[in-house]
């Protein structure tokens, strides 16, 4: 299925990648060609993540290894953000300036499981467009999660390594029961 993605190009539906596949455990390899290939990359992704009716979706979530993630999600004032970001870092924000939001999250890649992470209420990545210029992207409220959780994503950890050994146990319970729903 093909479906309209980014700048132009169509963008091709991928299954999303479940948990435990190593792709997802594993630190993605940094983006170094900003080229077709790259553009095509991220419609897929956009095509995807529109398919899975996410907010956010980070390459190894379609099984390629790569330093990038997409995102259609609004902030804390309900604007919606869509976006690329390439070889995105995280900007640390002070103990003393940071408010964590303890809310529920999800994964495409741990069908149907929510679990309470607690993540700073503002997050700023910089990183690089789709042509390779340096961008930064600031988010609020569920914008603020998208960001920290993609880039988690590509740094090979997900939503699950960020909860207590109960609740993770819990999750990847009812998640193997879902995927073997799926297989049945």
């Amino acid at each position: 299925m093909s479906t309209p993605g980014f700048a132009g190009k169509q963008g091709r539906v991928h299954p999303i990648v479940q948990y435990p596949d190593p792709v997802l455990t594993t630190p993605c390899a940094e983006v170094t060609e900003f080229d077709d290939e790259l553009g095509q990359l991220i419609a897929d992704m956009f095509a995807s993540m529109a398919a899975a009716d996410g907010v956010g979706l980070a390459a190894n979530q379609i099984g390629v290894s790569r330093r990038v993630f997409v995102y259609d999600c609004p902030d804390a004032d309900h604007v919606r953000r869509r976006g690329v970001v390439i070889n995105p870092v995280l900007v640390e924000v002070p103990l003393s300036e940071r408010r964590l939001d303890d809310d529920e999250e999800g994964c495409l890649s741990v069908l149907h499981q929510f679990s309470a992470v607690a993540r700073p209420t503002t997050a700023t990545v910089t990183g690089a467009d789709e042509q390779g210029r340096p961008i930064e992207v600031t988010g609020t409220g569920l914008m603020s999660r998208c960001l920290q959780h993609e880039t988690d994503h590509l740094n090979g950890m997900l939503y699950i390594d960020r909860i207590s050994t109960k609740a993770r146990r819990r999750v990847l319970k009812d998640h193997a029961k879902e995927l073997e729903n799926l297989r049945l």
